[in-house]
């Protein structure tokens, strides 16, 4: 009689995560942390640990380890999934662990001069995502994963699939952009062309689309705006695949382009977008338009671009200018 062995726990989890549809980064990342508080408590089960062993790991994270808030929370987060979800404990006792409080900080921001600057010192790809990121108001990711289909130049509209919290929004296509963005879709059609006449040409799908649409990996339409350079194995199909373009490329491209700059700001990528969202509110636009814009779940969080706009950090002047 053949014995069947049950799944390894860490198995579990990743099976019950992509049921759900969670992103492969918060699959990595809850993985890590619930493999880090099984050796935190010397490989016991999760099963014989409960609400004083999950706050005695958080409390080292936070104490010996001395990581921020929201790495804490992430930690708690990825707990309460093994314990809920996984496992199938209820544990209300777990809504009364203390998490900590992620202290409010404003966003930097650059000024439309120093934005020039910056977009000054790229080119290619790297110069027309990094426009797309001010000029849209995207996410690092959101750029890196647009697809041809979602540039609309008719309308002058992105279309952004499966954004933060998996939703779907539109935000502005920048007419500045349009005549080098479609020079760079052509390029792209022409070495979509030849890959093609070598055999390949496919590009990653989630699993469930490449089923349901097993043709579709190869259509034009489907291909990343900004590809990778070369061919992966996909680890679902095994095909030979083309993903996007590597985040850390663009961070580091505009790293660079900040240094040239001579900038004294700690700029990112992710600057882009809070400058995108201040200019507008400095030009008069509805805090309702630039949520939405945004893809803000709640109007409160976009409310923090007002505060950045306030001169002198509470709109008065101060009293040795009167002098």
């Amino acid at each position: 009689m053949d014995v069947v062995k049950k799944p390894m726990l860490l198995e579990v989890v990743r099976q019950r995560m992509r049921l759900r549809h969670y992103s492969i980064r918060t699959e990595k990342s809850y993985i890590h942390w619930i493999r880090r508080f099984v050796r935190f408590h010397n490989r016991r089960h999760p099963k014989e640990l409960g609400k004083q062993e999950i706050e005695a790991f958080l409390t080292h994270l936070a104490v010996d380890r001395k990581v921020s808030a929201s790495t804490q929370n992430q930690a708690f987060n990825a707990l309460l999934f093994l314990y809920r979800e996984v496992l199938e404990l209820k544990m209300p006792q777990l809504d009364s662990v203390r998490r900590a409080k992620k202290p409010k900080q404003l966003p930097t921001v650059l000024s439309p001069d120093e934005i020039r600057q910056v977009l000054s010192h790229l080119d290619g790809k790297y110069w027309i995502a990094a426009n797309l990121l001010y000029g849209s108001g995207l996410r690092l990711l959101e750029c890196l994963r647009l697809r041809v289909q979602d540039i609309d130049f008719n309308l002058a509209q992105i279309m952004v699939r499966g954004g933060k919290g998996n939703k779907d929004r539109c935000t502005i296509l920048p007419a500045s952009v349009i005549d080098p963005l479609q020079e760079h879709l052509e390029k792209l059609r022409t070495i979509h062309s030849q890959d093609l006449e070598k055999g390949l040409g496919r590009v990653y799908l989630p699993v469930a689309l490449d089923r349901k649409y097993p043709n579709a990996s190869k259509e034009l339409c489907w291909q990343f705006v900004f590809p990778a350079s070369r061919y992966v194995a996909d680890r679902d199909t095994g095909h030979q695949v083309r993903f996007h373009l590597h985040e850390k490329a663009l961070q580091r491209a505009i790293k660079s382009a900040v240094r040239q700059s001579d900038i004294s700001k700690r700029a990112t990528a992710h600057t882009l977008r809070h400058s995108f969202a201040t200019h507008l509110l400095q030009r008069g636009a509805d805090i309702r338009t630039i949520q939405a814009l945004l893809g803000h779940k709640d109007v409160n969080i976009t409310m923090i671009y007002t505060h950045v706009i306030q001169k002198g950090g509470m709109g008065v002047r101060s009293p040795l200018d009167l002098l």
